[in-house]
């Protein structure tokens, strides 16, 4: 008799837990949520079995719910790949990539313009860990070349930096890593798999924060990861289920939800970022724009090879009047656009980096970037064109 059978012949009526609801011959055509923390399993031989790989299930929610297992399989199609891994946050999935690959004396190359809290995590918390860094200009191939190292063992990049969206040399730096045996982690989630998938282009890890486009909504916050070597994604694995990164099944079944409309979101909203970043190219009060597609763009040459038409949904720009001052007034008037230091929500949102995800960051150090005060990044959402720059032509004349 299984498990399942046993539990529903129970007739004991001090049990203190709910029988389980049989689906009978009809299926869901939606995900159920998970919310239990364990699975009973029959015997001792059957959790060995488990844990040993020869049967499926669940033991502990902290090493795997179906929730986020649904959801990771989602995922994987999209990035083309197997084994996905569902964590806590877009952080959380890029330290258990960092953390699951590297050992004291390690080193590790990153981007010079990563997400402010990846480029804190090298600078300040790898480090003391005994993992060197070193941070580097990766869209410059001869850069990436001069700063590894005998014991570097790890590039981390983002193909389109946030929020400067400079595009990396990925052809040239994974012909690198296959030279030197280097691997390669690539955060997807400005560009998500729509427009680019990383293992496809020879990387060996891809993270992406589901928290952004792939939900969509802002109600979740979601990581993924995945490595091609088994043995790698294992130890990823391993370090997430100790230290804990674990997703909710209920904000995992949220993202599966989201995810369903994915691909209409990204198109919709790449398809306007497009037609706001030609309106704020001409503004008078708009000093630079800077947007894959756009023929100034200074790594145009990436942007073919590896997004081809893909701009994705974000637009960054720098008023002419780069105080403070005018940054506040900006915000101030931009009536109806959340000011709100996220991305890939339905709506669109507006961020300044000096004050959000780079201001651990000196000031000299965001400008070396080019991030200045008047520096903002737009994600659009589903909003019509003529609503957008509607509502920033009336807020830019204030700045």
């Amino acid at each position: 008799m299984s498990l399942k059978s046993k539990i529903m012949k129970k007739k004991n009526e001090s049990i203190q837990r709910p029988i389980s609801l049989q689906p009978g011959e009809s299926a869901s055509v939606v995900s159920p949520i998970y919310p239990s923390v364990v699975y009973a399993s029959e015997t001792p031989d059957m959790l060995d079995d488990q844990y040993e790989g020869r049967v499926q299930g669940y033991t502990y929610a902290r090493e795997g719910h179906p929730n986020a297992t649904a959801l990771a399989k989602q995922i994987d199609l999209l990035e083309q790949t197997d084994g996905g891994i569902i964590t806590g946050s877009g952080m959380a999935a890029i330290t258990a990539a960092i953390m699951g690959t590297l050992s004291s004396g390690d080193h590790i190359v990153g981007g010079d313009q990563l997400y402010g809290r990846s480029l804190r995590l090298m600078k300040s918390d790898l480090p003391r860990f005994g993992i060197e860094v070193s941070l580097t200009n990766v869209t410059d191939i001869s850069k990436v070349k001069g700063a590894i190292k005998s014991n570097t063992k790890l590039i981390l990049v983002e193909l389109v930096s946030n929020p400067t969206l400079r595009v990396a040399d990925i052809s040239g730096i994974v012909s690198l890593c296959r030279e030197k045996d280097i691997k390669l982690l690539v955060d997807n989630t400005f560009t998500t798999p729509k427009a680019f998938k990383p293992v496809s282009a020879g990387a060996d890890i891809v993270v992406n924060s589901v928290t952004k486009l792939l939900a969509g909504h802002s109600d979740v916050t979601l990581g993924y990861v995945v490595a091609k070597d088994k043995k790698l994604n294992k130890s990823i694995y391993d370090f997430i289920v100790t230290t804990g990164l674990t997703p909710s099944p209920y904000e995992c079944w949220l993202a599966e939800r989201g995810l369903m409309t994915f691909s209409l979101r990204f198109d919709s909203s790449q398809a306007t970022a497009l037609g706001l970043a030609k309106y704020l190219a001409v503004n008078e009060n708009v000093d630079r724009v800077i947007y894959p597609t756009l023929p100034d763009h200074p790594d145009a040459a990436h942007v073919k090879q590896n997004l081809g038409s893909n701009g994705c949904n974000i637009v960054s720009f720098e008023l002419k009047n780069k105080t403070r001052e005018a940054a506040n007034r900006f915000v101030k008037q931009l009536d109806g656009i959340a000011f709100a230091p996220t991305l890939g929500d339905v709506g669109t949102t507006l961020s300044h980096p000096a004050s959000s995800s780079h201001r651990g960051l000196s000031e000299d150090e965001r400008l070396t970037l080019g991030i200045t005060e008047g520096f903002f990044r737009v994600s659009v959402g589903l909003e019509d064109i003529s609503s957008l720059t509607e509502k920033f032509e009336l807020a830019l004349k204030h700045t």
